[in-house]
């Protein structure tokens, strides 16, 4: 082989080395410094920002830069900038002849290319490096437009102190978005990356105002503003003391930080679909219920709104925010934090009971003193109803009925339809939470219960959208990321809850009386209908109010992140008062339509509200849930036989059939009928037999009301040390009879009228034996607890 040949392929491969080079020169990612996390609102304006790791302000690569910065930048830094390939030869020549004459460096000549790839490689300006600029510079223009290049640098340049980039610029300097900037604060800006120490305040104020204006008069030259342009904006003040960024909305900030990377987004930035009017004015809200609140130690606050429209978030307060106070412990997010829901998931129970045909909308359900397995749920007000239609229990938010529907529901079925719609923080098994489920024996998330609701009030919208079918994606967690969310078309037959279902549970919510308007708040057409519900968990730790209406759900919640409860802590005091403040920010609109066609019209007992039978006299016909056919027939209306009078009940052994009367009469059992007819007057109680009537009704005449049957009683020790006594309470149908009480065989007393005893059993199993002046007879067992089990 001849040396030209050797000398040429040598040659060559030096070339494809030196290319290849070249075309690897630049990394995949140009600028690897990390950046601060920033969400703005939906218009795109900033809500909160967090500073970068490396201490530094430096918002993300914007999308677009304003036209008014590029005007600016091009004339400050580089005229040619749209005709050159990375260097601009003839500002090149002129800086090398100026810095010669000047013995120093005076200009650098550097291209807005040259300057990006210098920030990006941060390096100490050296005849070497410039060339190798030089060489990356042109390597730049290959691989990006003049337009991503601008964007490079206006997202990277340093804009004094410890602020990157443009964007970051403008809001620490001026507390606005670069697109709103004039063109002195544009100028003002534009001029920094030069000189970034001349943003000092107090300091080389007079510099800064030289040059700004200096770039103004520039601007003029090349035509981009006119002198009177150019001569009010040097009258344009220049910026101090950097500003605070905002924070309207940092606990949604810090929860996009945690979940970035299982949302697969990249940038550390999002444009959420929160409204930011509607943050702002929620956040006064707060603030301003936070502090008469505080008064009474209760610390934390928040609320979440949703669009049920559109399934997105439009405002989202975890907290209360006071950086300066960390005692308060005003950084968690209350909206993702587990809380004992109180009688929040009583409408789910309810709606529930309602699709799978075990009640009626009004149907009874017993209120009266209850002791399961040695749990005895209470009602808030500590008193009892005997029976309350299953609405109005909701409405009132009595507990003793919701256990008494979750034992008929069974519990294991509830917590398997709350783990469906949406409620995903119960971990442990069913058996775990047992009957207190129903009233807070569990932990939810705020974020779980709206989007619950959500996806109930998303069900019930889309009846006619979806001709009657359910959508699967409408129990899906609201998004707090901007998108195009489109509908899925994924329908089907069934869902968790029918349309029926879920309106007759909003109507039942709608009932509530809202705190502080009295019950007068339906006198006014301009009223927002609206359904809720508010919840206290026990202790006074939780204060919950979660309201409805087609196109918002609304949840508050009210109490200590550390879990202090407080007196007055409640739902309807403390965070029902929120909840309607802030839906009076939000538009009103129609009610939800009726879904006819998931709805059927059968006959309903009114004094029941189960499904009227053969003995039922005053009968109505609703519009129930398809599934309330399969609900049981009324078992409280029952035919009865009196005398000719209709005074005395009789037996065909002491009255003739033909001398009898017929009569179909609601009867409750003994128990609930002792407190029904306390509350409703009307009630009328059996007659008596006519004597010489041989009784068969057994022992439904007498109730014990406590104990229960097979129940185990502690006895409290009094003040003074000695043993107390329990309260031994039965219901007799007739109120006038005698009753003989016995304990272990052995006579006590007798009692009229009011039938209670108080007596003081040795520990161990007794057997309580009732008998009325008829004979009828009562036996039920008790156990009474050990005082030192009770230590124990």
């Amino acid at each position: 082989m001849s040396k030209k040949l050797s000398l040429f392929l040598v040659t060559d491969l030096i070339f494809m080395l030196l290319l290849l080079a070249f075309f690897f020169a630049l990394p995949s990612k140009l600028f690897k410094s990390p950046t601060s996390f920033v969400i703005e609102a939906s218009n795109g304006n900033l809500l909160s920002a967090a500073i970068a790791s490396d201490g530094q302000w430096r918002f993300p690569v914007a999308d677009s830069v304003p036209i008014k910065f590029i005007d600016c930048i091009i004339a400050f830094e580089d005229k040619r900038f749209y005709n050159h390939i990375g260097v601009d030869f003839l500002a090149l020549s002129r800086a090398m002849k100026q810095n010669f004459k000047a013995k120093g460096v005076v200009s650098g000549g550097s291209t807005l290319s040259m300057q990006v790839i210098r920030l990006s490689r941060n390096k100490e300006r050296t005849v070497w490096q410039k060339l190798l600029e030089i060489a990356l510079a042109f390597r730049l223009e290959l691989r990006y437009s003049k337009t991503e290049i601008i964007n490079l640098y206006a997202s990277n340049a340093p804009f004094g102190s410890n602020v990157v980039g443009l964007n970051a610029a403008s809001w620490r300097y001026y507390g606005r978005d670069a697109k709103t900037l004039s063109w002195g604060e544009m100028a003002t800006l534009a001029v920094l990356p030069n000189s970034p120490s001349l943003i000092h305040p107090g300091k080389n104020a007079d510099r800064l105002i030289r040059k700004r204006n200096d770039l103004l008069d520039k601007l003029v030259k090349l035509n981009y503003i006119d002198q009177t342009t150019a001569n009010l904006a040097k009258l344009e003040p220049i910026p101090g003391k950097p500003l605070p960024l905002p924070q309207n909305a940092p606990h949604l900030l810090n929860r996009f930080k945690a979940e970035r990377s299982a949302l697969k987004i990249e940038t550390t930035k999002i444009t959420s679909t929160l409204n930011e009017s509607l943050q702002i004015k929620v956040n006064v809200i707060l603030k301003r219920y936070n502090n008469r609140y505080r008064a009474n130690d209760i610390n934390n606050i928040s609320a979440l709104v949703l669009d049920a429209k559109t399934g997105t978030v439009v405002s989202y307060v975890g907290n209360i925010y006071q950086p300066d106070q960390a005692f308060l412990e005003s950084h968690v997010d209350m909206i993702r934090a587990p809380r004992s829901p109180g009688s929040t998931l009583k409408p789910l129970l309810y709606s529930s009971m309602l699709n799978d045909g075990f009640i009626l909308p009004h149907t009874l359900i017993a209120d009266i003193p209850t002791q399961i397995a040695g749990y005895s749920p209470q009602n808030y007000d500590l008193g009892y109803d005997g029976a309350i239609a299953a609405d109005k229990a909701l409405s009132r938010s009595l507990n003793i009925p919701a256990v008494k529907m979750l034992q008929q529901y069974k519990y294991e079925r509830f917590y398997d339809k709350l783990k469906k719609i949406g409620i995903s923080t119960l971990s442990q098994p069913a058996d775990h939470y047992g009957l207190s489920l129903i009233l807070g024996g569990s932990e939810v998330t705020m974020w779980d219960l709206a989007n619950t609701y959500l996806g109930m009030v998303r069900t019930l919208n889309h009846f006619n959208t979806y001709k009657g079918l359910y959508n699967v994606n409408d129990y899906n967690a609201a998004s707090y990321i901007k998108d195009d969310i489109k509908e899925s078309s994924d329908y089907q037959r069934n869902s968790h809850l029918d349309h029926g279902s879920i309106w007759a549970t909003f109507n039942a919510m709608e009932e509530v009386m809202r705190p502080g308007d009295e019950g007068l708040w339906e006198q006014f057409s301009s009223s927002q209908r609206i359904a809720w519900k508010t919840g206290t968990s026990f202790g006074f730790r939780d204060a919950w109010a979660v309201g409805l209406t087609p196109n918002y759900v609304v949840c508050v919640w009210v109490g200590n992140a550390d879990g202090e409860g407080r007196p007055g802590l409640v739902g309807i005091e403390a965070a029902a008062p929120v909840l309607f403040d802030i839906f009076r920010q939000l538009p009103n609109g129609k009610w939800f339509e009726t879904p006819t066609t998931k709805l059927k019209k059968i006959k309903v007992c009114k004094q029941s509200g189960y499904k009227a039978g053969e003995n039922c006299t005053d009968v109505l016909e609703e519009l129930v849930p398809v599934a309330g056919e399969k609900t049981a027939v009324c078992p409280y209306h029952k035919m009865i036989h009196l005398d000719r009078s209709g005074s005395f009940r009789v037996t065909d052994q002491c009255e003739s059939v033909t001398n009898m009367q017929h009569q179909s009469w609601f009867i409750l059992p003994p128990a609930m009928e002792y407190y029904y007819k306390i509350k409703n007057s009307d009630y009328k109680t059996l007659p008596p037999f006519m004597a010489g009537c041989n009784q068969s009704g057994g022992n439904n005449v007498m109730e014990l009301i406590y104990p229960k049957n097979g129940a185990t009683v502690y006895i409290p020790l009094e003040l003074d040390g000695s043993r107390g006594k329990i309260v031994l309470n039965v219901a007799h149908r007739n109120a006038s009879s005698k009753i003989y009480w016995h304990i272990d065989n052995e006579f006590v007393t007798t009692t009229s009228n009011y039938h209670q005893l108080a007596v003081s059993p040795p520990p161990g199993k007794h057997t309580l034996t009732l008998v009325d002046e008829n004979g009828e007879r009562l036996v039920q067992v008790f156990t009474v607890l050990d005082k030192e089990k009770q230590r124990n």
